[in-house]
């Protein structure tokens, strides 16, 4: 991945809400090869912005369901 398509992506994450990248972490099939879980850099800064966002909180985890 060029590093003009990282820094995309991680303005995509950017821009993610805190519910919707617990969609992303909670429904996104291992099978889907989502770049942001199966590149090590953009997982990293998609689990750092993630927890600085807030997380999974038992609130976000109830309104996402399961």
């Amino acid at each position: 991945m060029s590093d003009l398509e990282l820094a995309r992506h991680k303005a995509a994450i950017d821009n993610l809400t805190q519910i919707e990248m617990a969609r992303l972490w909670r429904f996104t099939p291992s099978e889907a090869r989502h770049p942001y879980f199966t590149n090590k850099y953009l997982f990293e800064y998609f689990q750092l912005r993630f927890k600085e966002k807030g997380g999974f909180t038992p609130a976000i985890s109830k309104a996402v369901g399961w």
